[in-house]
C-alpha cells in the first residue's frame, strides 16, 4: 500500500477556504475539526505524495497571504499503512450544484430525475466540486447553457476535469482541458473514461497557453479558468487572443476582495463583466467581448 502522509495545521476559521483552495491541487482528503482551546480549527490533509519542503513553504505562505494571516506552523508526518483517503471518502455525501450531482464511487444510488451525474472521487486532482469556486463555475455554465450554443470549449487549468466534463454534458461540443501538472492529467483521463466523455474531451500538458496546439484547436466559444487571481491576471491577454468573436469566459479561484483587479485586467484586454456568482467569500466572474 502506498504510504500516506498527514499535514496538520491549526487555522482561524475565516482562513479555512483560502487554505483549501491553495492546497486542493495536491489532491488528498481534507478533514477539519471543532475549535481548540485557542479558538483555532484543526486542519488535516491526507496525502499519498506530499510536497517537498520548499514547495510546502510556498503553499503555506500563499495560503497565509490569501487569508491575510501569519504563516501558520505545521506538522507533516507519515501515517501507518491505512487507506485514509478511502476511509475519508466513505463519509462524503454527494453534493449538488444546480442540476449537477457530484459523487464519489462509494455512492451507487441513482441520481434524482433530471440530474446530471458526475463521478469524481475525492482523492482526485484539483476540482472535485466541493469548493465554492468549482460550484460557482458549474452554476455559471448551466445559466449559459440555457441561452447559448457552444461548439469549442477550453478548460485552462483543468485539474480533475470536472468543468471539462460538465461542459461536455451540457453542450454537444468538443473540449480541450489543459493543465501544467502531469499527474493531474492521469487522474483526468481516468475521470473522462468513468464519465463516458473521453470521445469529446481531450487533455493536454502545458504551462498556460504556451503550446501551439492550443491555438490550433481554437478559437474557443467558451473558456473556463478556475485557478487563482494572480495567474488569472497574468494570462488575460493570452486568454483573450484564444477567444472566438462573441465568446464567453468563466473565471474563478478568486476571493470577492480580488474581483476588481481581475475585472480591470480583463477589461484592459477587451472583455466586459456580464455577471458574477458569489459563494461565501469566493467569486466566479462571467465576461464577454
Amino acid at each position: 500500500m502506498t504510504a500516506t502522509y498527514c499535514l496538520t495545521l491549526a487555522l482561524p476559521e475565516p482562513s479555512l477556504t483560502a487554505f483549501e483552495a491553495v492546497f486542493e491541487p495536491l489532491g488528498g482528503a481534507l478533514v477539519t475539526g471543532g475549535k481548540d482551546a485557542a479558538g483555532l480549527i484543526p486542519w488535516q490533509l491526507y496525502l499519498a505524495d506530499p510536497p517537498g519542503p520548499e514547495e510546502l513553504d510556498r503553499l503555506l505562505t500563499l495560503g497565509a497571504e490569501t487569508a491575510g494571516i501569519e504563516t501558520p506552523g505545521h506538522r507533516l508526518e507519515q501515517l501507518p499503512e491505512v487507506d485514509w483517503v478511502a476511509e475519508s471518502q466513505r463519509s462524503l455525501p454527494a453534493i449538488t450544484a444546480g442540476r449537477f450531482r457530484i459523487r464519489g464511487s462509494h455512492i451507487t444510488g441513482p441520481a434524482p430525475w433530471g440530474a446530471i451525474d458526475l463521478l469524481i472521487d475525492a482523492n482526485a486532482a484539483f476540482g472535485t466540486g466541493r469548493h465554492e469556486t468549482t460550484r460557482g463555475c458549474l452554476l455559471a455554465m448551466q445559466a449559459l447553457a440555457k441561452r447559448r450554443s457552444v461548439e469549442k470549449v477550453l478548460d485552462m487549468g483543468c485539474g480533475s476535469g470536472v468543468l471539462a466534463m460538465a461542459a461536455a454534458r451540457l453542450w454537444p461540443c468538443s473540449v480541450l482541458g489543459v493543465d501544467n501538472d502531469a499527474p493531474s492529467l492521469v487522474v483526468t483521463r481516468e475521470n473522462l473514461r468513468s464519465n463516458g466523455v473521453s470521445d469529446r474531451v481531450t487533455v493536454m500538458l502545458s504551462d498556460g497557453f504556451r503550446r501551439a496546439e492550443i491555438r490550433a484547436r481554437g478559437p474557443y466559444d467558451l473558456i473556463l479558468a478556475n485557478i487563482l487571481a494572480a495567474p488569472l491576471c497574468a494570462m488575460a491577454q493570452d486568454l483573450r487572443c484564444h477567444l472566438a468573436p462573441g465568446g464567453v469566459v468563466v473565471l474563478s479561484g478568486l476571493l470577492v476582495s480580488q474581483e476588481q483587479p481581475v475585472i480591470a485586467r480583463y477589461r484592459a484586454a477587451g472583455l466586459r463583466l456580464v455577471t458574477r456568482y458569489r459563494l461565501a467569500e469566493w467569486s466566479t466572474l462571467v465576461l464577454a467581448g
